[in-house]
């Protein structure tokens, strides 16, 4: 209850349907790219969509951003993260399954930051075109949440700025190396192929060294994340 209370419950709801939004995209690219790439099981599946209910982990997309709210809420202060059913991928199909598998790895990440870039974009004219909207965006800047005020414009830019931090983070969090993220996929595609072997015999704990990254690391995740703070920054200057 003391959560519900200090918490902007509105900014909180937005904040996790933008994230399923930005899920979608993302695993619907990876699913897209593989099908271009001559597999065509993610499309069979019904991944090759933005209805988030095509994407959606009982864990990764329910249970992980409900935990990263708790601990935002502890003094934790990393992004709403989280991840979606992974895409899978028979590289039977692929033609060149090695260099394959790294651009249907990066479709995801790029479509988030393509997501975040056109956010961003919009934002910055709104903040142009209007003070209004301006010195608003500057308060979600400063507050991360959504200002209360009776007009349609507050949400409508709380939707903006939350596509572009929340889309930024997934491509970041999405690259570094730990199984099961992209980053594996394509440090996987890069290695030689007896490193490639001894990084994939570490897939099986990469869940572990995901929620110990989580729990403990913190200072490696503000470098992660930190250039959403720059972008950020970057807009409130404009």
């Amino acid at each position: 209850m003391d959560f519900l209370q200090k918490a902007d419950v509105a900014s909180v709801l937005i904040q996790f349907a933008v994230l399923l939004f930005s899920l979608s995209i993302h695993e619907a690219s990876h699913a897209w790219v593989a099908d271009y790439f001559g597999d065509y099981t993610a499309r069979y599946m019904g991944r090759v969509s933005l209805n988030p209910i095509a994407h959606i982990d009982p864990v990764g997309t329910i249970l992980f951003p409900i935990l990263n709210l708790v601990m935002r809420f502890m003094g934790i202060g990393i992004p709403l993260i989280g991840w979606a059913k992974p895409v899978p991928v028979n590289s039977v199909h692929l033609r060149n399954p090695r260099r394959d598998q790294i651009f249907i790895s990066l479709a995801g990440p790029g479509s988030n930051l393509i997501a975040a870039t056109a956010a961003f974009l919009t934002l910055a004219g709104l903040k142009l075109a209007s003070t209004h909207a301006g010195a608003l965006v500057n308060l979600m800047i400063t507050t991360s949440s959504i200002p209360r005020e009776q007009s349609v414009i507050a949400p409508l830019l709380g939707i903006l700025f939350f596509a572009l931090v929340s889309n930024m983070a997934l491509a970041l969090f999405n690259v570094i190396p730990i199984p099961p993220l992209d980053g594996h996929w394509v440090l996987y595609g890069l290695l030689p192929y007896n490193a490639a072997q001894a990084l994939e015999r570490v897939g099986s704990y990469g869940i572990f060294l995901l929620y110990g990254l989580i729990l403990f690391g913190g200072p490696v995740l503000d470098f992660v994340f930190s250039p959403i703070q720059a972008v950020l920054t970057l807009l409130s200057w404009l």
